[in-house]
């Protein structure tokens, strides 16, 4: 499909990479933002995120920052924090609601009062698991602060991790302090995209993962062939309405910007009562496999427009949305 851009020709930062566990990914979304982007016109700077990010984005002074970071310090606050103090707009969520998203305990403290269902569950010392298991099997264990399914484990009676865990199994107990503990929840995983636009918040559509075995890791996410995405899922209407209500009011009471999406457990024999919202994005991807894209697609908003939205919504934010180029003629 094609599409004019309504935007001004515009100097844009797309700041990716860095150091995170998901640095691969990010320049995956960076490349895809740069394409966009150049082919409408705009002039396109490119920085791989460094220890001297700052200096870089204050000699390249952009109009905006196009932040295709994803994981810490990209999508935590840290970034933000940085380009407030810089005085220079940026895309995405800010500061505050940055660190409460990538914060899974802190998301349920901020939406469960709301009105949005999250799985229980506690935070654990990962020492803890070697003497006992913190709630009942089967359950789930993921660090508290990482995205794209980064150190997540399902712990059954039938895993080898030991009963308890032992010291020597592989696992996230390895790499991280603490951990979340969460009943596990059977059954389907569903997601929405939510984007931002002059008239507020819109739920894209909801997403079926389907995947070839185990659950939707890391490795499931950004390598293709191993999910397959159904779009729209093939979930009774009321399902499909609570995921877009939940994801908009997500959207909102976290206070993202530009865009975001929702991740959710469905146990289809339990109906409404099995719908439970795991996190939410503020960054998600913007990869060739990534899932805003394709449910903006579905939806008529080819990928450079996606990028172009999420650009007008930050200046917007910002106070800096210029007025749009006189048409000649």
């Amino acid at each position: 499909m094609s599409y004019t851009s309504r935007l001004p020709k515009l100097h844009v930062a797309v700041l990716m990479g860095g150091w995170a566990n998901e640095r691969e990914v990010s320049l995956s979304s960076g490349k895809g933002v740069i394409e966009a982007l150049e082919s409408l016109g705009h002039q396109v700077t490119a920085i791989d995120m460094d220890r001297q990010v700052a200096a870089r984005i204050a000699e390249a002074a952009p109009d905006v920052v196009f932040n295709a970071l994803h994981g810490v310090p990209g999508e935590d606050g840290t970034v933000q924090g940085m380009l407030d103090l810089m005085g220079v707009p940026y895309t995405h969520s800010g500061l505050a609601t940055s660190v409460v998203a990538i914060d899974k305990e802190l998301t349920k403290q901020a939406l469960v009062p709301h009105g949005v269902p999250m799985p229980g569950g506690r935070i654990v010392k990962s020492a803890e698991l070697y003497d006992a298991d913190p709630i009942a099997r089967p359950y789930v264990l993921k660090p508290v602060n990482e995205g794209s399914s980064v150190g997540v484990a399902i712990i059954t009676d039938e895993s080898n991790c030991g009963n308890p865990i032992s010291r020597d199994a592989a696992g996230p107990w390895q790499q991280f302090e603490s951990l979340l503990a969460e009943p596990y929840i059977r059954g389907r995983e569903l997601t929405t995209a939510v984007i931002d636009t002059a008239d507020g918040p819109r739920a894209l559509g909801v997403t079926e993962l389907i995947i070839d075995s185990g659950f939707y890791d890391f490795e499931h996410k950004y390598t293709d062939g191993k999910t397959t995405h159904v779009f729209p899922a093939d979930v009774p209407d009321n399902i499909a309405a609570l995921c877009r209500r939940y994801a908009e009011r997500a959207h909102k009471k976290l206070g993202c910007r530009g865009v975001s999406r929702s991740d959710y457990r469905w146990d289809d024999e339990r109906g409404e009562d099995g719908l439970f919202l795991l996190e939410t994005n503020t960054q998600p991807g913007m990869t060739p496999l990534s899932l805003v894209p394709e449910q903006a697609s579905y939806c008529d908003i080819s990928y450079p427009e996606l990028v172009e939205l999420i650009i007008e919504d930050a200046l917007r934010f910002f106070g800096k949305l210029p007025a749009p180029e006189a048409e000649v003629g």
